[in-house]
């Protein structure tokens, strides 16, 4: 049996020479490259021939896909897998994996502190301490209206394993919490203690903070555009730490700027890092972090020893911990989800 090739396309940690050391364990042919960038043609050059192909954030289209000889497992570094062409795998009868039990509790930490940042104004108040410590007389004129949390209503886009994270640390925080998924069944419901499931349009005109927790795919792509962000309160907060594409940017600026909403607060963004012309950093009821919603160091190193995990499943001839594209399971014969 010829010796099992294994290829990093790109990654964010400061170094894999732990990988290196297990790899080498398992004697496997193991290669690491940063092709996040590259042409489609230097990428398909260092994975054409590998078993296996761990992705973050480098593009994998059918075009890609298709050259692959002898592929049956594609790795997603992280939760979301846009930017892996699913259909494709299937077609060619690749297992698409990803990591979904990854940084879940890092994420809904993310988006607390930015509900907390924004209906706290934090980024507004840092703006007037300056000014008034630099003409030494306090003055709050410019600073939009503060409400107590306890009397407001949190609406969750999404409540799998990160909306319900949020959902549980926001009980004592918020006076009522909306859900809105409807693919959330009858089990997580109880888990949950929810009484009832709303609309889109529900959540939207109601809540004061919309927060959004969905995966990016054609159902949810400018999920939240102009009309959507027209149904919300002029005093609320959209917080996105999904998908940037979720929202739609251009309405977002308009919104914010145009005093529809009273503000956002942004982890995640179309494009990443996002253009430095982007109109949101100029606009001061948008609060803006650097897409670290995943980041920790526990994270970072759970993240790390689950892709092994899979490693360890795919030489012993099983399915991985979670597989995307289930029809490939029913061809190949696997179990399409692990619970672990």
């Amino acid at each position: 049996m010829s010796q099992t090739k294994i290829v990093v396309t790109d990654y964010i940690e400061d170094d894999l020479d732990w990988e290196v050391e297990e790899m080498a364990k398992r004697e496997i042919d193991f290669e690491y490259h940063q092709l996040k960038l590259a042409p489609e043609e230097e990428l398909v050059e260092v994975i054409r021939d590998c078993d296996v192909v761990i992705v973050n954030m480098a593009p994998m289209p059918e075009s890609v896909i298709s050259q692959l000889e002898k592929c049956k497992l594609i790795i997603r570094h992280g939760i979301g897998y846009d930017n892996v062409d699913t259909e494709a795998c299937t077609k060619h009868n690749i297992r698409l994996s990803n990591v979904p039990d990854y940084c879940a509790q890092e994420v809904a930490e993310q988006a607390v502190a930015l509900i907390f940042a924004c209906t706290r104004r934090l980024f507004e108040s840092r703006r007037i301490l300056e000014e008034s410590s630099a003409s030494g007389i306090w003055d709050f004129s410019t600073l939009g209206d503060i409400h107590r949390m306890s009397d407001q209503t949190l609406g969750i886009i999404g409540a799998g394993r990160i909306g319900s994270r949020v959902f549980r640390m926001t009980e004592n925080i918020f006076g009522r919490r909306m859900i809105c998924d409807p693919y959330m069944d009858d089990r997580r419901i109880a888990a949950l203690g929810v009484h009832e499931r709303h609309s889109l349009e529900d959540v939207l005109g109601e809540a004061d903070v919309v927060t959004i927790h969905t995966p990016l795919n054609d159902e949810t792509r400018y999920m939240i555009d102009e009309p959507q962000l027209k149904m919300m309160k002029d005093s609320a907060f959209l917080v996105n730490s999904a998908r940037g594409a979720i929202v739609n940017t251009e309405a977002l600026t308009k919104a914010v700027r145009e005093g529809w909403i009273a503000g956002a607060g942004i982890d995640v963004y179309e494009t990443e890092p996002p253009p430095a012309d982007m109109e949101l950093f100029d606009l001061p009821t948008a609060t803006l972090s650097s897409h670290l919603g995943w980041c920790s160091v526990e994270a970072g190193w759970d993240i790390r020893e689950k892709i092994m995990q899979d490693v360890d499943l795919f030489l012993a001839g099983e399915p991985p911990r979670f597989t995307v594209n289930e029809e490939v399971e029913e061809k190949l014969g696997g179990a399409a989800y692990r619970e672990v």
